[in-house]
C-alpha cells in the first residue's frame, strides 16, 4: 500500500509502512513454483482420488488461515515463510499435498514478541499449545486452530554454522532439534497471496525429507522420520508445567 505525498514541487506516492518496505526490500527475489517437479512428482506418485476431494476443501480452509496470518503478522512486521510439509507442498506439487492435515510455518526466534500471540488471537486464532521456552529462549513452538484447521509455528534459531528449530514429545518430555543449513528468504506466489519461502528451497527441503522428498510417504513419524532431527535431551520433570502448555 502507499500513500501520497507532496515534496517540493512533486506530487509522489510512498510506502505506506516504510519499515516494512524496507525490511521486505532485504528479501525481494521471487521464485516460482517449479512446474518441471510438479509434473515429475505427478509422473511418479499415484494419486487416491478420494483424498483429492478432501484436499479441495482442506486447501479452500488453509488458504483463509495463510490468508489471516499474513494479515496478523505483517500488522505486526513479524516475517514468516512456508515450512515443513506446506514448503514442500508449495515445491513438489505447487500446492498442499494430499496427507496434509496442518499449515506449517517458520518464524525467527529474534524476531518473536508477545504481539505475535496476541496479532493471532485477534483474527480469531485458538492458542492451543505452547513448546519450550521463551526466556532463555529454547525450542520454542505454538500451536493455533482456525476451522479446525491447525496451523503450526516452528520457532528458528541461528548458530555460527546452521540453523534449527525445535519440537518436543508432550509424553515424554524428549527435546528434538530440527538441523538446517542456513537460509535466506524469497517470496512466491501460493494460493493466490505473496508469501516468502526458503531461497535455497532444494536443500531445505532434503535437509527435513531427504533425497527421495519427490515420492508420497503414507507413514510419517515427526520424531523419527525427519533427516535432520536429533534428540537434544529432555526437559526436567520440574519444568513441565512451564514448557509444554495445553490451552484447549
Amino acid at each position: 500500500e502507499t500513500k501520497k505525498v507532496h515534496i517540493d514541487t512533486l506530487n509522489i506516492r510512498i510506502p505506506l509502512n516504510i519499515s516494512q518496505f524496507i525490511r521486505s526490500k532485504l528479501h525481494s527475489k521471487f521464485i516460482k513454483c517449479n512446474e518441471t517437479i510438479q509434473k515429475q512428482f505427478q509422473r511418479i506418485n499415484i494419486i487416491d482420488p478420494s483424498k483429492q476431494s478432501l484436499n479441495v476443501k482442506f486447501q479452500a480452509k488453509a488458504a483463509n488461515l495463510l490468508l489471516t496470518v499474513t494479515k496478523a503478522l505483517n500488522f505486526i512486521n513479524v516475517p514468516f515463510w512456508l515450512s515443513s510439509g506446506t514448503c514442500l507442498g508449495w515445491y513438489r506439487q505447487c500446492e498442499l499435498f494430499e496427507n496434509s492435515k496442518d499449515v506449517d510455518i517458520g518464524v525467527f526466534i529474534k524476531d518473536f514478541k508477545p504481539l505475535v500471540i496476541q496479532a493471532l488471537q485477534m483474527e480469531g486464532l485458538t492458542l492451543a499449545l505452547s513448546l519450550g521456552k521463551v526466556k532463555p529462549t529454547d525450542g520454542y513452538e505454538l500451536v493455533f486452530y482456525n476451522d479446525k484447521v491447525k496451523l503450526d509455528v516452528f520457532f528458528f534459531y541461528e548458530e555460527d554454522d546452521c540453523m534449527w528449530n525445535g519440537g518436543t514429545d508432550v509424553n515424554t518430555g524428549t527435546k528434538y532439534k530440527y538441523i538446517f543449513n542456513k537460509f535466506t528468504l524469497c517470496w512466491t506466489i501460493f494460493m493466490n497471496m505473496f508469501l516468502r519461502v526458503p531461497c535455497e528451497t532444494n536443500t531445505y527441503i532434503q535437509n527435513n525429507y531427504g533425497t527421495d522428498w519427490i515420492r508420497l510417504v503414507n507413514e510419517w513419524d515427526w520424531k523419527r522420520s525427519p533427516s535432520n532431527v536429533i534428540e537434544a535431551g529432555k526437559w526436567p520433570k520440574d519444568e513441565w508445567n512451564q514448557v509444554m502448555i495445553k490451552y484447549i
